[in-house]
């Protein structure tokens, strides 16, 4: 379905981004032209940006929360986290600064914070209603989906126009620039202006269709990341033993970094750690944000399984046929979880199954390390990379200056589905997503 079949597998109408949703041709010539933006050089020259941002969050803990006492203090960490992705993500692709790290009440961040739970979480009664017939609906219909006036769609509308207007408002100062002949950046914002003005008919998206994109890439690049981070923080306050040896070798690379007479961090010298990918790989496999890919047939097809099943009758089924216009959910945490492919300790979180990996590995599905976290074939997540780098960049760096422990009263963890997975505290639901954990300052 998502490697050998292209589109004939294509995504749902329910998405609320516009045109920044697409498939097919469309989906096809969006890729192409936003390509240039996700290049591995591309991608590598915002490792410093990375560690500047997340250094100036270092740097705002210690003034913030140790400046008077080394004692280990109960930080908010996804919170944080949600800045920095903010941060990072508007710089990278936009060459332009949020300042949520300066700015708590940032309308932007203000607007994303506990978007999804109040979104999807708790849903009213027309809106249950609504989506028990969307199966029955035609795509033209569902494609206004977006303007039903419930509770859950105005809280997402609401948010889309606040980044619609700071998005219009980027384009236009973009499009200045570029007028202005600084036409030879490769950030995301770059790409799409090009694009815009673009003579060839090929090439060239509407103002319509920038927009929508800018709503993805902020989407995709900021909760997503910073609740997986705040996923593998709370993982490494569970194994302390791991985190100190992971901290030993952020040690030593460090060392070897000033061995050479260099102060700063290489991608190279993140790609050659062994514990560091071990854990982020880990984590995205454990935690994977977004739970499950909802696709519909274009087609009616015949879908074979590796393994039998057994059917509502108790038949035994090798194949399922579906049927064109047929909605189906694939499930990324039952796959992320299989024994048959991740071994029987598939339900703990144990990084060292990427340390001691076999050579001899199951047919690939996902685009890193056969996780199907980031999707895979052609609708497979175009900034894996950019996250990845962003992930082992902030991760570095916190654990490098701070240790990490479960907070005192110890509070029951929930792994919440909201749209994405995210963290919530039990019996403070109200309150959205939140992961407190106990910081120590190590410096």
């Amino acid at each position: 379905m998502l490697h050998k079949s292209g589109y004939n597998y294509p995504k749902n109408a329910e998405a609320t981004v516009g045109a920044g949703l697409v498939s097919g041709h469309v989906h096809q010539r969006q890729r192409k032209l936003m390509s240039p933006a996700f290049t591995a050089p591309q991608l590598k020259s915002f490792l410093p940006l990375f560690r500047r941002i997340s250094g100036k969050m270092c740097q705002q803990w210690n003034e913030e929360y140790f400046a008077k006492s080394s004692e280990s203090q109960k930080i908010a960490v996804n919170q944080w986290l949600a800045r920095v992705t903010l941060d990072a993500i508007g710089e990278a692709a936009f060459d332009f600064q949020f300042g949520a790290l300066d700015n708590d009440q940032n309308e932007v961040s203000e607007t994303y914070k506990n978007m999804f739970a109040d979104s999807v979480m708790h849903p009213s009664m027309w809106n249950t209603i609504f989506r028990s017939f969307w199966r029955y609906m035609p795509s033209t219909v569902l494609e206004y989906i977006a303007y039903i006036p419930t509770r859950e769609y105005l809280r997402f509308r609401g948010a889309m126009q606040v980044i619609g207007r700071v998005s219009k408002q980027l384009v236009d100062e973009k499009t200045k620039s570029y007028s202005a002949g600084d036409d030879t950046r490769k950030d995301a914002m770059s790409v799409l202006v090009r694009a815009n003005i673009s003579e060839n008919p090929k090439t060239r998206i509407s103002e319509e269709e920038m927009v929508a994109q800018m709503a993805v890439l902020t989407l995709a690049g900021h909760e997503t990341t910073a609740n997986t981070a705040s996923w593998f923080l709370w993982e490494l306050a569970k194994h302390p033993e791991f985190q100190d040896k992971l901290r030993e070798e952020i040690f030593a690379v460090r060392s070897q970094i000033s061995a050479r007479g260099d102060s700063e961090l290489t991608v190279e010298d993140l790609d050659g750690m062994v514990y560091l990918p071990a854990a982020m790989k880990e984590t995205l496999r454990f935690h994977p944000i977004a739970f499950h890919l909802s696709r519909e047939a274009a087609k009616d097809d015949i879908i074979p399984l590796s393994k039998p099943v057994y059917g509502k009758s108790g038949e035994t089924m090798s194949e399922i046929p579906v049927t064109a216009g047929q909605n189906i959910l694939i499930s990324i945490c039952a796959y992320n979880r299989l024994t048959d492919v991740w071994g029987k300790d598939a339900n703990e979180w144990n990084p060292m199954r990427f340390v001691d990996a076999s050579d001899e590995k199951q047919v690939k599905v996902g685009i890193l390390a056969n996780l199907m976290t980031f999707s895979a074939g052609v609708r497979g997540c175009i900034g894996w990379r950019f996250s990845v780098i962003e992930m082992q960049a902030i991760m570095f760096d916190l654990i490098e200056n701070f240790k990490f422990a479960l907070a005192e009263d110890k509070p029951e963890i929930l792994r919440v589905p909201m749209g994405i997975m995210g963290p919530m505290v039990k019996g403070k639901m109200h309150e959205g997503v939140q992961l407190p954990l106990r910081v120590t300052p190590l410096n």
